[in-house]
């Protein structure tokens, strides 16, 4: 019998690497005001076949050797779903306090119209990209949502980094953002549960456990972990808080996997769970963001980006056309649908195309949603890798887009409206001093 080789020596070379390359990058594209998600899926596609494999592939083998592809990727899930608890833990649905009428609006619209276009995009490429076997309703369910994700961490990100975070467009945003990624979660549990799915019965169970499975953590988890808390804050150390909430995060994830609706699920909704306000869960979640951002993260987008091949692409005219028609309907779905249903709450031409833009962002939530079809075999690497490049484009043209609004759109709207203009930056003006006190 052959000797199997150790592939720690392998791994211990291939890790640093890309937690090197994907520090690199974004830090990179962070001097260019791009948020640092865009320079790591940059990294990660320049890694894999796109770049690396095709100038030199002897070289990427030697760094991913098969034999240390499935720990990369157990550890990239790993950070995922340490991730995905962060996210839900700070998922903040008191921001819909004072705008939940116009956040519903926009975050329904900007759900409502890509889940419309990217039905009838999918209706269109169904002959030509579905993979063999695929049933043309989960096919077509998953185009459609996946046209319909918002990257709320990435937004919040940007928001901060450009002083709009405590501004009432930042507030507004950050509302919609909430209830659009909630939306979005639920509608991908259920295109999930109807691929595994054998027979429509089969995918009324998985809801209806998936249903019982997020009202038990609500109402039985949620009070239980907040009594835990207070009694923490007094006997218990931040190490064993730690332990606690990053196995309680595994075993819900392990419960929605086996209900059939993904493990990632299962650690979003640990996270919302999660109490806030408390400091001893505070310096947890800080400790698990401060290892998994930097660390864990990075093997996620190199995964991704091994499996992202634009060569598929560069053969076939028709195929930069099919890819261009998925960014056509990304954007006109989000950032048309979000503008135009801010615009009809009675926001400025300004704050409403920003909150469009802002919506349009799809960063590392898309990212996540793509690898789900991928692996449950939705869509095949050609499609795959038209909708990564989807996403980091849409990532990347945020930030731009938004200067643009808030200079040219909005001295438009100062120069039609002075009066509102005035009052819009007193408003500023006062919440500033505000942070300042």
């Amino acid at each position: 019998m052959a000797a199997v080789s150790d592939p720690l020596p392998d791994l211990l070379i291939a890790v640093p690497a890309v937690i090197l390359a994907c520090r690199a990058g974004a830090q990179l594209v962070r001097r260019i005001g791009q948020p640092p998600v865009v320079g790591e899926i940059a990294v990660g596609i320049l890694l894999g076949p796109s770049l690396l494999g095709w100038l030199w592939p002897d070289a990427q083998t030697a760094l991913f050797p098969q034999s240390v592809l499935p720990y990369i990727g157990a550890l990239g899930n790993l950070g995922l779903l340490a991730f995905m608890f962060l996210v839900g833990l700070e998922l903040d649905l008191g921001s819909l306090r004072g705008h939940s009428r116009t956040a519903l609006a926009v975050s329904q619209a900007s759900i409502a119209l890509p889940l419309a276009l990217g039905t009838l995009l999918a209706f269109g490429m169904y002959t030509t990209f579905a993979p063999d076997g695929v049933d043309k309703l989960p096919f077509v369910l998953f185009i459609a949502v996946s046209m319909s994700i918002t990257a709320f961490p990435v937004l919040a990100r940007i928001l901060t980094d450009r002083g709009l975070y405590r501004t009432k467009v930042g507030a507004l945003a950050m509302a919609c953002a909430a209830v659009d990624d909630v939306t979005a979660w639920c509608l991908l549990a259920a295109v999930v549960a109807v691929t595994k799915s054998n027979s429509p019965t089969e995918a009324v169970t998985t809801a209806l456990y998936a249903v019982a499975f997020t009202l038990f953590m609500y109402y039985a988890v949620r009070p239980l972990l907040a009594r835990w808390v207070r009694r923490a804050e007094r006997a218990y150390t931040e190490s064993v808080v730690l332990v606690v909430l990053f196995s309680g995060l595994c075993l819900s994830a392990l419960a929605t996997d086996k209900i059939g609706v993904h493990a990632l699920f299962g650690a979003f909704l640990f996270g919302v769970v999660t109490p806030r306000g408390s400091r001893i869960v505070e310096v947890t979640a800080a400790r698990v963001r401060a290892f998994t951002v930097p660390v864990l993260l990075p093997l996620f987008f190199v995964t991704t980006g091994l499996k992202t091949d634009i060569s598929l692409l560069a053969g076939d005219p028709v195929q930069w056309l099919w890819a261009g028609a998925v960014l056509a309907v990304a954007v006109l779905g989000k950032w048309g649908g979000g503008s135009v249903a801010a615009r009809a709450s009675g926001q400025s031409w300004t704050d409403a195309m920003s909150i469009g833009a802002l919506m349009n962002c799809r960063g590392l939530t898309e990212l996540v949603v793509l690898n789900i079809g991928l692996g449950l075999g939705v869509i095949g690497p050609d499609l795959f890798t038209m909708l990564v490049l989807m996403a980091l484009i849409t990532t990347a043209a945020t930030g731009p887009a938004l200067s643009v609004i808030r200079r040219r759109v909005g001295d438009l709207d100062a120069a039609d409206q002075p009066e509102a203009a005035d009052e819009e930056m007193a408003e500023k003006t006062t919440l500033q001093s505000a942070v300042t006190r």
